[in-house]
């Protein structure tokens, strides 16, 4: 195992599960203390925990990514307790219930759009007011590989908010490469977690579906996410600005 990120701090969001628990054990792994954040106090803890168990050094914070005062008080928090803030992965996100777009509720609409794409932008806007004031530093969001071809029907809140986190971490990047704040993201396919997950359907349902429309003929596991996330974090990607990296094994091909 390298240290890539020794001596770095990250916050990643929507740590709680999933990708964005699979992200906050891997930078620890390679060196970094960590703060997970989520809005379940019991998820993010579990993190925590697992990162000790792991051998590495993490804090859990409550932190809900639509309140401009909890991402305030989760980057004052996290350089209080670890004198800086070198890195974030912007992860939380909602799925939202699959619903053709004439049905669709403008409650529901706003919800998923609230948290998967103003959460990104009041992130950013915490995390780089500090990085720019403290020599720069990296950030990645988690966009979609369904913000690219839109193949899901009844998705049409989560699609758009994807597709959108897409070009505003490309516009954020042109705006803060300036002030060495370097920001990409990455697009995952359908990954080994709970939200891949039809209504209904099982593990198994899923690796049958999946074989017949994915390339690759499989899901993604967490790590495959994870690597993409933190190789764009990482010096090795010091170069790549502006940039949503697609994992999704061929799908958009």
């Amino acid at each position: 195992m390298t240290a890539r990120f020794k001596d770095k701090v990250v916050i990643v969001t929507g740590a709680g599960s999933g990708i964005g628990r699979a992200s906050a054990r891997a930078f620890a792994r390679e060196g970094a203390t960590v703060v997970a954040a989520g809005v379940r106090p019991q998820s993010v803890e579990e993190t925590a925990r697992l990162v000790g168990a792991d051998g590495g050094t993490a804090d859990a914070v409550v932190a809900d990514v639509t309140r401009p005062e909890d991402m305030a008080r989760l980057v004052r928090t996290t350089v209080e307790r670890h004198g800086g803030l070198h890195v974030a992965h912007n992860n939380a996100g909602v799925f939202g219930r699959p619903t053709p777009v004439a049905d669709l509720d403008l409650s529901v609409w706003r919800s998923v759009l609230d948290v998967n794409l103003n959460g990104v932008l009041i992130g950013m806007q915490q995390e780089i007011a500090h990085m720019r004031a403290h020599g720069g530093g990296v950030i990645v969001n988690t966009a979609s590989n369904i913000g690219f071809h839109g193949r899901r029907p009844g998705m049409a809140a989560y699609a758009a908010s994807k597709a959108a986190v897409s070009t505003l971490t490309r516009v954020a990047a042109l705006d803060h490469i300036k002030d060495n704040v370097r920001i990409n993201a990455v697009s995952p396919g359908a990954t080994d977690t709970g939200m891949s997950l039809r209504p209904g359907e099982t593990d198994a349902d899923r690796a049958a579906r999946l074989a017949t429309t994915v390339p690759i003929a499989r899901v993604a596991t967490t790590d495959e996410i994870v690597a993409a996330v933190l190789w764009l974090a990482s010096d090795e990607s010091s170069f790549v600005v502006g940039h949503d990296l697609v994992v999704d094994g061929g799908v958009t091909s």
